[in-house]
């Protein structure tokens, strides 16, 4: 065969650029649009976004994205039926859909796009910590399918399920994992001192956007639930989300309330929790609210633990992870970074999107070798 027509057979077989669509415009969405407008702007090729959507509209993404994301956040409110995204064109093999929502019927179809070639990046923590057989069916369909970036999933893009996957992939046996797994929590008990009480420290937290825009989210231990599964799932553990055994901080008469009485029910917090810092203290401990899972079970909920204990390092929202393993068995392996708010969580988003479209060059250029 010819020089000539290798180059050409080479040419034909070129993928065609991958296309984004973005599921999700809200503070997440809305910050992995600020930052890819960034870099776009400081010249970061990055592939084209074609669609944005949320669950009132689709609309096309073009040059100006910022205009878009605002179209699809003025939309009025669709009436019962198909998610637009459903509605309107199919993704293909090669485009990369972004998931930056926390709706269980965008994570239902994670193994589907999967299984087409589409690649999907996300923020859902639903996907893969949610129900176990939707978990294995992603598992299944990464497989032999599409790319699967999740590492916005824990830990904000921390090289969490990065570096447990290669741990495993190099013949380590995990042991147990335990970690800080909630910025909003980690802040809250790093500032928990006698100086404000917990509830006003989780006003400050949610005037921050440390929380979710109910903090009862955040401090019913649910959110820190799906994050053990996901480690405990990429450790290679089949572990179902009802034997996670979990410990809410959350009050009778705070769990309740009416949406529009959350604020004032909070003082229900205060006593109890401070109760505990107190008695914790007195033992030369510090309260940290933890996930952790072991030859023993899994476990969420608030532990008095030691000053040097690995968990109790670092400030603010920051996530901390120690591993223990074959490789990590006299002291385990910590991982450690911020763990809150959509800026990370978008750059997580963005980080991954940009590792598949450079798989994808590479992929093509030895395509075209061939």
């Amino acid at each position: 065969m010819s020089t000539v027509v290798q180059l050409r057979q080479g040419r034909r077989a070129q993928p065609r650029p991958a296309r984004l669509a973005l599921l999700g415009t809200g503070t997440v969405g809305s910050a992995f649009v600020e930052r890819y407008t960034r870099l776009a702007a400081q010249g970061v090729p990055l592939p084209e976004v074609a669609w944005l959507c949320n669950s009132r509209t689709q609309v096309l993404g073009g040059d100006d994205l910022p205009a878009a994301l605002a179209q699809a956040r003025a939309a009025a409110h669709r009436r019962a039926g198909f998610p637009p995204w459903a509605e309107g064109e199919s993704p293909k093999p090669g485009d990369i859909i972004v998931d930056a929502t926390a709706s269980e019927t965008v994570a239902d179809w994670h193994p589907e796009w999967l299984t087409r070639g589409v690649h999907v990046v996300t923020a859902n923590k639903l996907g893969t910590g949610g129900d176990l057989g939707r978990a294995q069916a992603i598992g299944d369909a990464r497989a032999i399918g599409g790319r699967y970036g999740d590492s916005a999933t824990v830990g904000a893009g921390l090289p969490l399920l990065r570096s447990l996957r290669a741990l495993i992939d190099g013949g380590d046996r995990i042991h147990a994992i335990e970690g800080v797994l909630s910025g909003s929590l980690a802040w809250l008990f790093s500032h928990h001192d006698c100086s404000r009480p917990f509830s006003a420290l989780v006003r400050a937290a949610s005037a921050a956007g440390y929380t979710e825009p109910d903090p009862r989210v955040d401090l019913s231990g649910e959110d820190v639930r799906r994050k053990l599964l996901i480690l405990a799932r990429a450790a290679g553990i089949a572990l179902p989300a009802h034997e996670v055994v979990v410990e809410s901080l959350v009050p009778e008469v705070l769990a309740r309330a009416a949406d529009a009485d959350v604020d004032q029910a909070l003082t229900a917090l205060d006593g109890p929790l401070d109760a505990r810092r107190v008695k914790a203290a007195a033992n030369g401990e510090r309260l940290c609210f933890v996930g952790r899972f072991d030859a023993d079970g899994a476990r969420v909920g608030l532990r008095a633990l030691p000053i040097g204990h690995p968990l109790c390092a670092g400030n603010g929202t920051d996530n901390r992870v120690a591993i223990h393993s074959d490789r990590y068995s006299a002291q385990p392996l910590v991982i450690q970074g911020p763990g809150a708010g959509a800026e990370v969580t978008a750059a997580a988003l963005l980080d991954d999107v940009l590792a598949i479209a450079h798989a994808q060059a590479d992929s093509g250029e030895r395509v075209g070798i061939l």
